[in-house]
C-alpha cells in the first residue's frame, strides 16, 4: 500500500510531466519564433550588405565631388 507522501510525490511528478508534455506540444508561439528568426537574418544580411558597400559609396561620392570641383 502506498503511503500518503509517496502518493503526493507521484502526483507531483505526473503533473510536472503533463506540464512538460503540454509545453512541448504547444504550437502557438512557434510561428512567432520563426518570424523573429527570419527578421533577424534579414537584419544581419542588411547590416552586412551596408558594411560591404559603404567604402564603395564613399569612394563614389568623393569622385563625384572631385569631378564637380567641390
Amino acid at each position: 500500500m502506498l503511503s500518503f507522501n509517496t502518493f503526493i510525490e507521484r502526483r507531483k511528478k505526473m503533473k510536472a510531466m503533463r506540464t512538460v508534455k503540454r509545453f512541448l506540444m504547444d504550437q502557438k508561439g512557434t510561428e512567432t519564433v520563426e518570424w523573429a528568426i527570419i527578421i533577424g537574418l534579414i537584419a544581419v544580411g542588411a547590416i552586412a550588405f551596408i558594411a560591404l558597400i559603404g567604402p564603395w559609396v564613399t569612394t563614389q561620392f568623393k569622385n563625384l565631388a572631385t569631378a564637380l570641383g567641390v
